[in-house]
């Protein structure tokens, strides 16, 4: 797989990224295999996928945990991203950015991880409590102490009011005012006056690409590296999720109106296109045209599709080798989005 850089230092990586919530959280409990995690994980590595996400919240710390085992003598081949500021209390997600906690969450991070250092930590919500800045300058220090080699930002396609969704099929546009990325773009633009910001986290993909017309120029301007989340729609844009599926109780694609099977069938149009252009090129799945469209942005967009299978994370970083045609990106151009977000 060929490299790229996080942020404008010389911090290379692997094009495709590994997310690694799915191994221990909010994805199909009964499918949970921790052998088979480290395996996935070791398989990543080997296929140079070195880009490893995960976060102190997912769990909570026992994905943290999980990569701590699975990294025993191969901590050097891998470039570890996890987060902090995002409790997981009583069944609810709770912002805390304060200085102090910050400090705290990261040294427990890295106990966990049986690391020396994080390779990219990120604040995972910005906590609206708390002046950024201050956060933003604890996350600092850390780096200056050498605990912490990057520094950025996740979720900020939630910072903000959600954007406007344009009707389709005679529905209302979706929920939100204007929208869009201005207030992550005014948050990006106050923490890189205290330090500069190393990569940005929010969902991009054919049927959410608003990050790509409205965060990524503020990334390329800045030599600041855009991390897709959710590139494969959470499962939807591989093609293996049908309508009416059921999820587990924990999944939490058991509880969002994108998975209704109303909204999974109003949204066939766009995996139909990914399987047309699939069907083009030899040997080429759904999923991995979907990551071949963000590798096409350009080396500062890396996908992160997240899996707990070892068999999806070999598909996944198979498609750093599948180049998309000028017919194949007419055909994705302009796929309607979805229909909400996951505010």
């Amino acid at each position: 797989m060929r490299n790229t850089t996080v942020g404008a230092g010389a911090l290379r990586v692997g094009a495709i990224g590994l997310g690694c919530m799915p191994m221990s959280w909010a994805y199909t409990a009964s499918e949970r295999d921790g052998q088979e995690s480290v395996r996935t994980v070791h398989a990543a590595l080997d296929l140079g996928a070195t880009l490893l996400d995960t976060a102190d919240s997912y769990g909570p710390f026992t994905n943290e945990l999980l990569l701590g085992r699975a990294l025993l003598g191969r901590r050097d081949r891998a470039f570890l991203a996890t987060k902090g500021g995002l409790l997981a209390s009583e069944g609810h997600l709770v912002t805390n950015g304060r200085p102090e906690y910050i400090r705290r969450a990261c040294d427990a991070s890295l106990r966990r991880l049986r690391t020396d250092w994080i390779d990219l930590y990120q604040l995972h919500r910005p906590d609206p409590e708390v002046p950024v800045e201050e956060s933003w300058g604890a996350m600092a220090e850390l780096v200056r102490a050498g605990k912490v080699r990057s520094l950025g930002l996740s979720a900020l396609d939630l910072v903000g009011p959600a954007p406007r969704r344009p009707a389709v099929a005679g529905r209302a546009a979706g929920p939100g005012g204007p929208g869009g990325y201005g207030a992550a773009l005014r948050l990006l633009d106050r923490v890189q006056q205290v330090f500069p910001v190393g990569a940005v986290q929010a969902e991009l993909s054919v049927w959410a690409p608003r990050a790509a017309t409205e965060l990524l120029p503020w990334c390329r301007a800045r030599g600041v590296t855009l991390l897709a989340a959710m590139p494969l729609g959470s499962g939807y844009l591989t093609g293996t999720l049908t309508a009416g599926r059921g999820f587990e109780p924990d999944d939490a694609r058991a509880r969002h109106p994108r998975f209704t099977a109303e909204m999974m069938a109003e949204h066939q149009p766009v995996v139909a296109a990914l399987r047309r252009v699939a069907a083009r090129h030899s040997g080429v799945t759904a999923a991995q045209v979907a990551l071949a469209w963000l590798l096409g942005l350009g080396d500062q967009v890396i996908p992160v599709p997240g899996t707990k299978k070892e068999r999806w994370a070999r598909e996944n970083c198979a498609a750093a080798g599948v180049v998309l045609t000028p017919a194949d990106l007419v055909e994705l151009r302009g796929l309607p989005e979805a229909l909400d977000t996951w505010g």
